[in-house]
């Protein structure tokens, strides 16, 4: 049955059975609508998506490792078209809830596994994120979302976007949950020291809106009471910079994916959608090669920042979800702040540690290449102790 009204799933009656027990029994989750799960055609948040692909003969691999460990599927989440957004928008579904920010966007494009984690549907949800499509959705919902290092999660059966971005990410309520699903999903278990120094980003903090950096102040104190603490400048060139050599990255290789469809199918897009991939389709290989260079170039230098033992801490986005419509003027500021991890290729935890104009904002953790499963384990230890986030449970 197709969504017909708010809720988050376009397919709310697709349930699967744990087909063994662990680590996860006992939860419930969703999965965004690019998931393959047996049986189900996709629509990748596009109608003519559905109309032009095949039902899946077999779930995706993460979903086949959630359900040995003890998991139930409960339904697919809807998502913004084909994943080029990130504001959760969709003219040819809806715009899923966003329960602690009624009237406001939920953010996107893993909009739809925001809202059911966030409105108690399931317990966590799978999503995808390229240039942000987890960590957004999940600090303007006011719950707690985890991007992996590029390469940690396996990707087969998912659709793609732009691959040397794409990751599998997830939410949930808790430390815990997201803890667990990391345990079940992250390829490399190894542990290594504990974090020892925390760095936070000026340029990052800059961007804000009024009043976010005074909500966070407590939070970020508490750190410097914990932990030897610098303020400095990760970009050296600027973000702007940084942000550029994303999105021609990003933009070539979408187009490089979809533009057999695209031109095959003429699909109805909405128009702001239809504009990027007009945009990425004007990107000449060259540009492509220089800008991947410098993405090489930025992650090496961004690893031996941080290593083994730093975190970087920022803002999630520039301020609290934006009401539908108005989420223009976020957007370059918040592909800026989700470049960081994508260029380098980094593990990301959002936190929803404050509001802001009574919405929920997010406090986003950044660590080294790798360090996946001991920057759960350190923001569920630490974050539980010391601070308390905002989210519903």
């Amino acid at each position: 049955m197709k969504s017909s009204n708010r809720h988050p799933f376009i397919e709310r009656d697709i349930h699967v059975q744990p087909t063994l027990s662990g680590l996860l029994k006992g939860k419930t989750f969703a999965v965004k609508d690019v998931f393959s799960v047996r049986g189900h055609t996709n629509s990748a948040g596009n109608p003519d998506w559905l109309r032009t692909h095949e039902i899946a003969t077999r779930h995706a691999k993460v979903i086949e490792q959630l359900l040995d460990k003890g998991a139930e599927l409960q339904g697919m989440t809807l998502t913004d078209e084909l994943m080029f957004s990130l504001s959760g928008e969709n003219i040819h579904y809806v715009t899923p809830l966003n329960p602690l920010a009624p009237g406001r966007i939920p953010g996107g494009s893993s909009s739809g596994s925001a809202s059911a984690v966030a409105s108690g549907f399931v317990d966590f949800a799978l999503g995808t994120d390229t240039a942000g499509s987890v960590r957004i959705p999940a600090a303007y919902c006011g719950i707690i979302g985890f991007r992996p290092s590029h390469g940690a999660v396996a990707l087969e059966g998912v659709i793609p976007l732009a691959p040397s971005f794409d990751t599998v990410g997830w939410m949930a309520r808790d430390t815990e949950t997201l803890l667990h699903v990391g345990k079940v999903l992250l390829s490399s278990k190894t542990a290594s020291p504990r974090f020892s120094r925390v760095l936070f980003d000026q340029e990052a903090w800059a961007m804000t809106e009024p009043g976010y950096l005074e909500t966070m102040t407590h939070h970020l104190h508490r750190l410097e009471n914990l932990f030897p603490c610098e303020w400095m400048t990760v970009a050296s060139e600027g973000l702007p910079t940084w942000v550029s050599s994303f999105r021609t990255v990003q933009g070539y290789e979408i187009w490089r994916e979809h533009s057999n469809w695209i031109q095959q199918t003429q699909p109805d897009f909405d128009p702001a959608i239809k504009e990027r991939f007009d945009w990425a389709s004007s990107i000449q290989q060259a540009d492509y090669i220089q800008q991947s260079i410098k993405k090489n170039q930025i992650q090496q230098a961004v690893q031996e920042l941080l290593g083994e033992d730093t975190i970087l801490i920022l803002p999630t986005a520039p301020g609290p979800a934006p009401f539908p419509g108005e989420d223009g003027h976020y957007r370059s500021r918040i592909l800026q702040l989700g470049c960081i991890a994508g260029l380098a290729g980094l593990p990301q935890i959002t936190l929803p540690l404050g509001q802001l104009d009574g919405c929920p904002i997010g406090l986003s953790i950044l660590a080294g290449r790798g360090q996946d499963l001991k920057l759960l384990e350190w923001s569920h230890e630490l974050f539980q102790e010391y601070l308390q986030p905002i989210c519903i449970q």
